[in-house]
C-alpha cells in the first residue's frame, strides 16, 4: 500500500459530490487497496480523518480516527479507526458548538466553524456490514467535516465570520494560546 498525495483546495473534485459505492464494490481488491491508502495517507500527514476524494477518489468514503494525544486537536478524547462507506447523517441536537478546524486540503489554515452537536450516523464498514453511530461533541464535528467532503464541501465553506480563520501559526500564538491563558 502506499501514501498518496492529497489534493488541496482548488482541485476540482474537491467540488464534486461523490457516489456511492455498491456493496460488490467493498468486496473489490481496488477498494482494500483504497482503504488501506488513505490510513497510511492519514497517518502520515498526522490527520484525524480523510475522505476518498481527497486522494483523487470521488467515493463515499471516509476514515476517521485520533488520540487522546493527538497534537492538532488536545483534550479531544480518543476514537478508534473507523471507515464509513456511503455514510448518513442525521441531527440529533442541532445546538451549535464550536471548533477551530483544519484540514488536509486546506494546509496551513484554521477556522472556527460551528455545526450541530450530535449527530446519528447510519453507514457500511469495510466489509460491506451495516452500522449505527450516535457521535457528540468534537466527534459530531470530525464526522461532520468528513461527510462534507463527500458533498465537495470544505470547512472554509462554513466559516461564517472570515476573522476566525487563520494560519496556524497565528492560531497557536495567539488563539490557542490566549485560550490556555483563560484556562489558568
Amino acid at each position: 500500500m502506499s501514501v498518496r498525495p492529497v489534493l488541496r483546495m482548488g482541485h476540482p473534485i474537491l467540488r464534486q459530490k461523490a457516489r456511492a459505492l455498491q456493496k460488490s464494490e467493498i468486496k473489490s481488491p481496488a477498494f482494500k487497496k483504497l482503504i488501506k491508502d488513505m490510513i497510511e495517507t492519514m497517518h502520515k500527514e498526522e490527520g484525524i480523518g480523510i475522505a476518498a476524494p481527497q486522494l483523487g477518489e470521488s467515493l463515499r468514503v471516509s476514515v476517521i480516527e485520533f488520540n487522546e494525544d493527538s497534537e492538532r486537536y488536545p483534550n479531544m478524547g480518543a476514537n478508534g479507526l473507523v471507515v464509513f462507506v456511503n455514510p448518513v447523517i442525521k441531527v440529533l441536537d442541532s445546538k451549535p458548538q464550536g471548533f477551530w478546524e483544519g484540514c488536509l486540503s486546506v494546509p496551513g489554515l484554521r477556522g472556527f466553524v460551528e455545526r450541530p452537536r450530535k449527530v446519528e450516523v447510519t453507514y457500511l464498514d469495510e466489509k460491506g456490514e451495516e452500522h449505527t453511530m450516535i457521535a457528540e461533541d468534537f466527534l459530531a464535528t470530525v464526522v461532520q467535516h468528513e461527510f462534507d467532503h463527500l458533498d465537495g464541501v470544505l470547512y472554509v465553506d462554513r466559516i461564517q465570520d472570515t476573522k476566525q480563520l487563520a494560519y496556524i501559526d497565528e492560531y497557536q500564538e495567539h488563539i490557542l494560546q490566549g485560550e490556555e491563558d483563560q484556562e489558568t
